[in-house]
């Protein structure tokens, strides 16, 4: 019995014993260096790679520097010549916005500073005051466009990218604040002749409304709100106050604020409320700030519309660039690790050839 079992199982057992072999080389070399597992098909060079484990060491190092991870890594790869106009060409124009962003933080410190709304006891205003608007977007403009001009200039992948975000967040923003202006105008001019209220009646007790309100009066030619008796709302131009400005208007309603050109006259608009509309009108601008401004707005639309689509196009066109930019580095770091690539393994094959020579 035992004969016939080993007569049957005869043809079977070199295979088996190949098969154990063949399982004992591949749990030997997945413990022995990448470089080594050649060796073992070459054993003149086996013993000398054991004795000399350096050489194994050298090709890890050498993968290892090959392959290496950087967050972020900034690109020095050589651009195509379109890539690398495009580089300088994104470097110029953010460069210009950080310019313009920066004059903008400028001014806007140097209104707070000059007006001393940082002081202790002005800084609860400091929400309500205008020139916070002017820090704040020279801010925003100012760093956006300064992580654009450092990535293109470095060619930062990370950079880039956080600029691209930044701008798209500005079409967004301004994408749906167009539609909201749209949808709410009429709540937005309700809004707005409340502020203007609020501007006339505190027109003496705080700077900035004097300041925005004399600027929206010369700058649309218009006095008060829906006309120049709005400003008979206000105490120290209503009729009844003791002072000199009772029956008055302030300087900015009147038609010539200045005498000869040069002086502004400060009291051309004294006594206006006291006189009637025909007189008054040879003196000062009758009609309300919100209908002129109505008014403004419908003749200028189209205006106004070309420079919402010009900045859109500024916008995109920043966003264009940044895209072929980000296509150049990409191209050139493939490029790059190829050819690292195709230059380990020559150099690999090669030394292998040499072991087993």
């Amino acid at each position: 019995m035992k004969e016939k079992l080993a007569a049957f199982l005869n043809p079977f057992l070199p295979g088996l014993y190949l098969q154990d072999k063949k399982m004992e080389v591949d749990e030997t070399s997945a413990l022995l260096p990448k470089a080594d597992r050649v060796d073992i098909f070459c054993p003149s060079n086996a013993q000398g790679s054991l004795l000399n484990p350096s050489r194994g060491r050298e090709a890890w190092h050498l993968r290892k520097r090959t392959r290496k991870w950087r967050l972020c890594p900034s690109s020095h790869h050589p651009l195509d010549s379109l890539s690398h106009c495009v580089k300088y060409l994104t470097f110029v124009w953010n460069l210009a916005f950080s310019i313009t962003g920066l004059l903008i933080l400028a001014i806007g410190i140097w209104g707070l500073s000059d007006k001393e709304s940082l002081a202790s006891e002005r800084i609860t205003y400091l929400g309500s005051d205008p020139m916070l608007f002017f820090v704040l977007a020279g801010l925003v403009a100012s760093t956006i466009s300064l992580l654009g001009c450092l990535g293109a200039l470095f060619e930062n992948t990370c950079l880039l990218k956080l600029f691209t975000g930044g701008i798209m967040m500005f079409v967004i923003l301004e994408t749906l604040g167009g539609i909201v202006f749209f949808s709410l105008r009429r709540q937005i001019k309700t809004s707005l002749q409340e502020s203007l209220t609020v501007a006339v009646l505190r027109y003496q007790d705080d700077p900035d409304l004097k300041f925005i309100m004399d600027e929206i009066q010369m700058g649309l030619q218009c006095c008060g709100v829906e006309s120049y008796l709005d400003w008979k709302t206000n105490l120290y131009f209503n009729c009844s106050s003791p002072g000199v400005q009772a029956c008055g208007v302030p300087a900015s309603c009147c038609l010539d604020p200045l005498e000869n050109g040069t002086i502004p006259n400060s009291q051309c608009g004294f006594g206006t409320l006291a006189l009637e509309e025909f007189v008054a009108q040879s003196t000062v601008y009758l009609g309300g700030c919100v209908p002129q401004l109505s008014r403004w707005l419908n003749n200028h639309a189209g205006v106004i519309g070309l420079y919402c689509v010009l900045l859109i196009v500024i916008e995109v066109g920043s966003l264009i660039l940044t895209a072929k930019l980000l296509a150049g580095i990409a191209l050139a770091r493939t490029r790059d690790s190829s050819e690292r690539e195709e230059t380990y393994l020559l150099s690999y094959h090669q030394r292998q050839k040499g072991f087993c020579s």
